[in-house]
């Protein structure tokens, strides 16, 4: 059985920096994504056909949902881009480390010897980096929207001891939300693949092909899920603070 590790593995060093499994398979999933969307972008017609439609069919329903949200379309299209970044990137990163063999490329020697590929989000390190993200990008746009002293002052009001008290729970609650963002996602994808590993060493070819196709589910529904979480809280850091 396939040795498992918490944290990701470094497989090799670039000007003195090391570079980890999932890392390498991160970067592998963006030139992916990138290859798709070169493709996709030649299939954008009047009538699209093949990878075009499919991005079409995606990039409507994505605005359909963040308007759901929003309840207005040019907000929507605002936050399109972010959000249909971080959704697509989550999700094919959520897949593509299920695919099989991905781990059993192994590199260097004997007990040595490590993955050369982990899914990106199986890694705590890479869901805290989106979780920052996540939480940064939610203030630029409430500092855009708002403007800058109006939006701190969510979090600093010193017009009296309670303001300031819920101010200090609210900037509490930014941070929390890295850290509940970035285990909720881990966890999850992590613990697939393990449950993934375990049941293919007991029971080879059959048995995980169930877990397998549940596996693809949770996958989706936790791209779905951080990239809504991140919506709400972007539709709350853009409204007008009394209105919360």
């Amino acid at each position: 059985m396939e040795k498992i590790s918490l944290a990701a593995e470094p497989i090799f060093k670039i000007a003195g920096v090391s570079v980890t499994n999932s890392v390498f398979t991160s970067w592998i999933v963006i030139a992916l994504i990138f290859v798709l969307l070169m493709v996709a972008r030649k299939g954008i017609k009047i009538i699209p056909n093949g990878l075009g439609n499919l991005s079409d069919t995606v990039v409507e329903s994505l605005v359909s949902l963040i308007e759901s949200v929003t309840n207005n379309r040019k907000t929507a299209l605002e936050f399109l881009p972010f959000l249909g970044t971080f959704f697509i990137y989550i999700i094919i990163n959520n897949w593509f480390g299920l695919l099989p063999g991905l781990g059993t490329i192994l590199v260097g020697s004997g007990e040595h010897s490590v993955p050369l590929l982990r899914g990106g989000n199986a890694d705590l390190n890479a869901t805290l980096a989106l979780a920052i993200i996540s939480v940064l990008v939610t203030q630029y746009y409430g500092m855009k929207k708002l403007g800058f002293f109006k939006h701190w002052k969510k979090f600093f009001n010193f017009s009296n001891p309670i303001y300031f008290f819920v101010g200090i729970l609210e900037l509490i609650s930014e941070f929390a939300k890295m850290v509940s963002f970035s285990f909720r996602l881990f966890g999850n994808i992590f613990a697939g693949e393990v449950l993934l590993l375990v049941i293919a060493f007991l029971v080879p070819v059959i048995a995980p092909l169930p877990f397998f196709g549940l596996e693809i589910f949770v996958g989706l529904i936790q791209a779905l899920v951080f990239t809504m979480l991140t919506l709400v809280f972007l539709t709350i850091a853009t409204s007008e603070h009394e209105a919360h």
